[in-house]
């Protein structure tokens, strides 16, 4: 099947999305060998103007790295012509990637159920906000809603603080992978199908069992900063050197490893999951304690010997300069921008990155490669 270009590279994708949901799941797909044509407005996608730009060009990071491995062209939907040329490629392709709000891509005349009835194995997969029915199926989809209607900002924050919103676009990348094992399934299945990714649901995911245990027990997780209710100690703290380490005990063991490195070994109180929490911040102030009288190199010293879990807090200075990463190249430049590589290695049909997001209407005219 593989032609040079990828595992997927016998998969036609058109990606009509726009920003970031939508166009990271073509992308992971492309990933993968995928030929992906992106078709964008005259104006282009808004991507292309959001966040930082590369200085080489003034084209923005965020759309050299969404939009890599994909051919661009620009058609206007509301002309009749180009509408045409956008139905031809989609009729000829296995997998359309929208996001636009339910109805919108029917307005256009482009109707999911009628363009599978003309082309048999083609999956639509949609990407909106809520979803292509209930309640809120018509409201705009943005992340940050998402994150404060999953619960997400609730439990997120410092206990008397505010809630707090990702300072990164967590349900979107998210969602993108979902999207792109969702529309993976349905090609898998051999039929054309219509695949419903959204947002909330998306981020419900990462929630675990949470709706269960407000549902079941009345639990309501409060805000425990860089905590989680079931373990401790797991928190951030400030090293002597002012440099700060991050710490979790995820099992008996480990935890016991972490009591006797603080001198608490023999504490009764400290021996199960269920004392350890009743006695979160004596932990807390104990862990503090000690880590601020050590450095960050002593304490991490200290913690690999005992078998237990620490890591330097790092800045993204320090991400680029991880020797692990470097050994891994998980972070290699792709026309010169460094983002993050692929998402998963396969040893026999690996992925390959070719290029970065292109200019506008880069390839204008483009028509499918030939099957391999």
């Amino acid at each position: 099947m593989s032609t040079g270009r990828g595992p997927l590279a016998d998969l036609r994708v058109v990606d009509l999305a726009t920003v970031l949901a939508g166009p990271g799941c073509a992308r992971y797909l492309a990933d993968y060998g995928a030929d992906v044509i992106k078709i964008e407005a005259p104006a282009g996608d808004s991507l292309r103007n959001m966040g930082w730009r590369d200085p080489a060009d003034g084209q923005s990071l965020f759309w050299k790295q969404v939009n890599r491995n994909k051919r661009v062209v620009v058609l206007d939907l509301k002309v009749s012509e180009q509408r045409d040329r956008a139905r031809a490629l989609i009729l000829e392709a296995d997998v359309l990637v929208e996001n636009l709000r339910p109805g919108k891509l029917e307005a256009l005349g482009l109707d999911p159920v009628e363009l599978i009835a003309a082309n048999r194995r083609l999956v639509v997969t949609r990407v909106t906000g809520f979803g292509q029915d209930g309640p809120y199926a018509g409201r705009p989809g943005f992340a940050s809603i998402a994150e404060a209607m999953s619960g997400f900002a609730a439990i997120n924050g410092e206990p008397d603080g505010a809630p707090l919103l990702p300072p990164i676009a967590l349900t979107d990348e998210v969602t993108a992978i979902v999207a792109a094992f969702a529309t993976m399934v349905a090609v898998h299945a051999g039929v054309g199908q219509i695949v419903d990714v959204n947002l909330l649901d998306s981020l419900l995911q990462l929630m675990g069992p949470l709706p269960a245990a407000r549902a079941l027990l009345g639990y309501e997780q409060p805000r425990l900063g860089a905590g989680i209710p079931y373990t401790v100690p797991r928190n951030t703290y400030r090293c002597g050197d002012g440099r700060w380490v991050a710490v979790s005990s995820s099992s008996d063991s480990v935890a016991a490893r972490i009591m006797a490195l603080i001198g608490a070994g023999d504490d009764e109180r400290f021996a199960t999951f269920e004392g350890r929490v009743a006695h979160r911040a004596e932990i807390d102030e104990r862990m503090a304690t000690w880590i601020g009288a050590r450095t960050l190199d002593d304490v991490l010293e200290a913690v690999t010997a005992a078998e237990a879990a620490a890591a330097p807090v790092a800045t993204m200075a320090d991400v680029l300069a991880d020797p692990h990463l470097r050994a891994r190249h998980a972070l290699p430049e792709v026309d010169g921008v460094p983002m993050a590589g692929l998402v998963a290695r396969l040893s026999a049909t690996p992925g390959a990155l070719h290029h970065a997001g292109r200019p506008l209407d880069a390839d204008a005219g483009a028509t499918w490669h030939p099957r391999p």
